[in-house]
């Protein structure tokens, strides 16, 4: 009798903690539906990366055809957006070049939260020496603006969409170092930690089991709202020059492109520009509603 009573309070541990996350999900979900702005924020997001995901499919032509009889095209019922200088397909290249620009912001976002996590967990829970190592290391990556660290590393790196992905997940580290080191030292000095380490467990089952879950609602809306700048800055590399390199369709090198016929044929750096600003904008909006929802001071 008594394996099965301590099994059946084990399944009905099990159950309660499956309904305690439900609830925390439902209630999640309730309060960000509310946000109105957030949830047109979302669906713009999961637009772009239905069309990153199905661009071979929903493409109209091939995005490197080069058709120098039709360059410069206005839009039309051939060519919705009109052709570039080349006579490619404007469309086209914007359909494949969000499976670029996603690509780039997630990989790039990925990079610098899981250093900057790594970093901010050990910064916060053992604090002292390593506390002081790290967060210096970290004040030197913040004294250089964003987009001139980039810059610095794509120069000594060579242009590049990889060499991007790093320079931008390389500025991102102190911002997910920082946040996750506050959130440690708050949720470090919580009773249950002391409880957890008193019964024997090691640093590395506290940080990964107790600490890290804990810390994941800022994490999880500075990676949000930090695509929205890396895609951004991507952009503007490449937009220099120092990112995709022709002919990727990538949408900071199409705006470049553009820029030569601002007067004669506008659609060309038009379209890309109108992408760009309303995935950043998605990403941003959808941001905010999630740290609305998540952060439980914010009650409406």
């Amino acid at each position: 009798m008594k394996p099965e009573i301590a099994m059946n309070q084990s399944e009905m541990t099990i159950v309660k903690k499956e309904s305690q996350k439900l609830k925390r999900w439902k209630a999640f979900y309730k309060k960000f539906k509310r946000n109105k702005l957030a949830l047109i924020g979302g669906y713009i997001v999961l637009f772009y990366i239905l069309v990153a995901i199905f661009a071979p499919i929903i493409s109209p032509q091939d995005p490197f055809k080069i058709d120098l009889v039709n360059k410069l095209q206005p839009p039309s019922l051939d060519h919705w957006m009109g052709t570039d200088d080349k006579g490619r397909d404007i469309l086209s290249r914007l359909i494949f070049g969000s499976r670029l620009s996603l690509t780039v912001g997630f990989v790039s976002v990925f990079f610098g939260a899981a250093i900057g996590i790594i970093l901010g967990l050990l910064a916060g829970y053992y604090g002292k020496w390593m506390d002081t190592i790290i967060m210096r290391i970290v004040d030197v990556l913040l004294a250089f603006p964003g987009i001139l660290l980039a810059l610095a590393i794509i120069s000594a790196l060579g242009p590049s969409l990889i060499n991007v992905m790093v320079a931008v997940g390389v500025f991102s580290i102190p911002m997910f170092a920082r946040i996750v080191r506050g959130s440690t030292l708050s949720v470090r000095k919580l009773e249950y930690i002391d409880a957890i380490r008193a019964l024997g467990a090691t640093d590395l089952t506290i940080i990964i089991k107790h600490i890290f879950p804990n810390i994941l609602s800022p994490v999880i809306v500075q990676a949000t709202l930090r695509l929205a700048t890396a895609i951004l800055s991507a952009a503007g590399l490449s937009y220099l020059g120092l990112g995709a390199q022709p002919p990727s369709p990538e949408w900071g090198a199409m705006l470049s492109s553009g820029r030569d016929y601002l007067f004669s044929a506008p659609h060309i750096a038009l379209f890309p520009g109108i992408a760009i600003s309303t995935l950043v904008l998605g990403f941003n909006i959808f941001g905010d509603g999630l740290r609305d929802a998540l952060d439980p001071r914010m009650k409406k």
